[in-house]
């Protein structure tokens, strides 16, 4: 099933990856060095404690008329130790990187990222000593920022964001760093089997809900990763779940998908940070996904809103896309008398993000009206019908 909800993006075709490693330097390490492989165990077992010393995150109830007889929850990944999702991410990406030898003491890890997974690779660059620098367009967040040269790290801004990846991978060779190129190897780096993945996590804490197996998970797209590993463990564990995927203007992943491009691309950046690409990025698997919707960028905004006066929580740009097509699935369910689960993100906290989406002042700037969208999310929260 296809929704459309404003025309897609079109634009040149960005430069892609290299299949295999991202460039670095010439290696200059013995693995076989007692020292290194000291090194090299301390530095998986610092991470993997990190991981051992964290609770799973919660899954709260977003607050719907009982007689609907439909449960809406958000996975609150903004408790990890950096307050996002990606957390999870850097998490993987890092004993990715160091067990395939590619990260070594002293060289620095330098990452493509528009904010919460650098910050979360920040974290993790700090926890095992290695320097760390982050390739972002000069628009991100001023919170994201600080928090990344918080944990010693290093920003590095473009003014294109299709030049990232083009940044990064010099600054590797450069540096005689590793460049870890999340958008490549997203879905490589996480267990999609379980392991407590995101997935499995889920399924756990839902096993003494009243629908226990989703009838639908809605996850937004940056890398692509959380959606795989997502789409691959429901289809590993044989569940009935569907999975959707909202995209924000100025992406692409939805034109991909719709037109089984993977060529795709839109010529500028997106507005809601730290989802949609202006390319079809390798850890995207429109395979493994059963719906994508077009989602305005002011119903993102009016979402978090929303969700801000539902369960007094901020949140990201990206868990309003998110929580507005959960919202639109739930509508449908009502109108169909269906009765059932869903389950979508709270992606990261509002706080990184006062003065953009919580910002009269930016939503102006940027030309941006999120009275219709808000009017459409109260009128179905009173109603349970969807306007239009």
């Amino acid at each position: 099933m296809t929704t459309v909800e404003q025309p897609e993006p079109t634009g040149p075709v960005a430069g892609r990856t290299a299949k295999g490693p991202a460039p670095t330097a010439t290696i200059d390490v013995d693995r076989s060095d007692p020292a290194y492989r000291t090194w090299l165990k301390d530095a998986v077992r610092k991470v993997q404690a990190d991981a051992n010393r964290s609770a799973d995150t919660h899954l709260l109830r977003f607050p719907l008329p009982e007689h609907w007889g439909i449960d809406l929850y958000l996975k609150d990944e903004s408790t990890h130790p950096t307050g996002s999702l990606k957390h999870r991410l850097a998490r993987s990406l890092f004993l990715y990187g160091l067990c395939n030898g590619w990260i070594r003491p002293d060289k620095p890890v330098i990452e493509a990222s528009s904010g919460s997974t650098a910050v979360s690779e920040a974290y993790f660059a700090s926890l095992i000593g290695v320097p760390f620098i982050a390739v972002m367009p000069r628009t991100t967040s001023a919170e994201k920022i600080r928090l990344i040269e918080f944990h010693g790290s290093r920003c590095h801004f473009v003014d294109d964001p299709r030049r990232m990846y083009e940044e990064a991978a010099a600054l590797a060779v450069d540096t005689g760093g590793h460049y870890m190129d999340q958008f490549t190897y997203a879905e490589r780096a996480t267990d999609w089997r379980g392991n407590n993945n995101i997935a499995e996590s889920v399924y756990q804490q839902l096993r003494l809900e009243r629908y226990p197996e989703p009838a639908w998970i809605v996850a937004t797209a940056g890398t692509g990763g959380t959606s795989a590993t997502i789409a691959r463990y429901v289809r590993y564990m044989q569940y009935d779940t569907r999975v959707c995927v909202p995209d924000p203007e100025n992406s692409c992943f939805f034109e991909g998908w719709t037109r089984d491009d993977p060529r795709a691309a839109s010529d500028c950046g997106s507005r809601i940070e730290g989802i949609g690409r202006p390319r079809m990025e390798p850890s995207f698997l429109p395979g493994a996904i059963d719906r994508m919707m077009k989602v305005p960028d002011a119903a993102s905004v009016a979402a978090v809103r929303a969700l801000e006066k539902a369960i007094g929580r901020k949140a990201g740009g990206s868990t309003g896309t998110g929580l507005w097509s959960a919202l639109k699935i739930v509508a449908e369910m009502v109108a169909q008398g269906r009765t059932g689960s869903v389950v979508t993100l709270i992606c990261d906290p509002g706080e990184r993000y006062l003065d953009k989406y919580y910002s009269d002042a930016w939503l102006a700037e940027q030309g941006l009206d999120i009275g219709p969208y808000a009017a459409t999310l109260d009128e179905f929260l009173a109603t349970g019908a969807w306007p239009g």
